[in-house]
């Protein structure tokens, strides 16, 4: 942003730069500011950059399970009933084996887990 501190577009990196540079500058102004106000728009601003120009992966299967894993407090225990044994559960969560079609829908229907995150190819055991 240049010193006279009017709001233009994201169109580079280097706008984008400054821009977060200036939300930092703002972060915790109240709201209905002037300052707020300015922190909303730059929010969005850098928010719809970033969609366009710095997606982001979604997480492997294994990683969203042991994310809910963690939201919910379960044990690998708690998963038999949707992915099967302790052994299939070690071996699931090991890396060792993927996810079943029935796998996914279990795990969807009663953990809430996106399907289309399931359904990805797990990562390999060395890059995750």
């Amino acid at each position: 942003m240049k010193a006279d501190r009017t709001i233009r577009p994201i169109r580079s990196e280097r706008d984008h730069e400054a821009a977060l540079a200036e939300v930092e500058r703002l972060w915790g102004a109240r709201s209905g500011t002037p300052e707020g106000d300015r922190l909303d728009v730059l929010a969005t601003l850098v928010d719809a950059y970033e969609t366009e120009h710095v997606p982001i992966d979604p997480p492997d299967p294994v990683e969203a399970i042991l994310f809910r894993m963690e939201q919910q407090g379960l044990t690998r225990k708690d998963l038999e009933p949707f992915i099967g044994s302790r052994t299939r559960v070690a071996e699931i969560l090991n890396r060792k084996r993927n996810l079943s079609i029935d796998m996914i829908r279990r795990l969807h229907e009663g953990l809430g887990i996106s399907a289309e995150v399931l359904i990805r190819p797990t990562r390999s055991r060395n890059a995750a």
